[in-house]
């Protein structure tokens, strides 16, 4: 019984991963576009966050920016740089390579230390805000 239970967790989880990285094939001509824009602060440590999107993103999408800011915000008041690079209208930026991007994607990076939040930005930014916030938190306070 208990394998059958872990299955069936386990083939949900797969499908809400792969039902999020879908997402923005589904979504609305009227989804905001939002051209690269880069958030910092006057002292800021070498952690750097980064969300690549889509030009029209749904409501995951749009969440998983927000909540990421509001993190940042709120445990290091601007200190680390936060950037969002728009895949499809910058397809030909070095970072996109670098990282071997190809959907919406969050990462937090300081050198060559790279942690992608991706699954757990998009598994919570809309039903679990705090938990992907410390997730994040615990991702930068690693770095620092």
């Amino acid at each position: 019984m208990k394998k059958v239970i872990s299955i069936l967790s386990f083939v949900f989880v797969v499908g809400l991963i792969s039902s999020n990285a879908q997402c923005c094939k589904k979504a609305t001509p009227d989804c905001e576009s939002n051209k690269t824009t880069t958030v910092q602060a006057k002292t800021k440590t070498d952690v750097k966050a980064y969300y690549f999107h889509a030009t029209r993103r749904c409501a995951t999408c749009q969440a998983v920016e927000s909540v990421t800011k509001d993190a940042l915000k709120e445990f290091y008041g601007g200190k680390v740089t936060f950037s969002l690079i728009n895949r499809e209208e910058e397809k030909d930026s070095p970072m996109i390579e670098k990282y071997k991007v190809s959907g919406q994607t969050l990462l937090i990076i300081k050198g060559d230390k790279v942690v992608n939040l991706t699954n757990d930005a998009f598994m919570n930014a809309r039903t679990k805000p705090d938990k992907l916030k410390a997730k994040i938190k615990a991702a930068v306070d690693s770095m620092i």
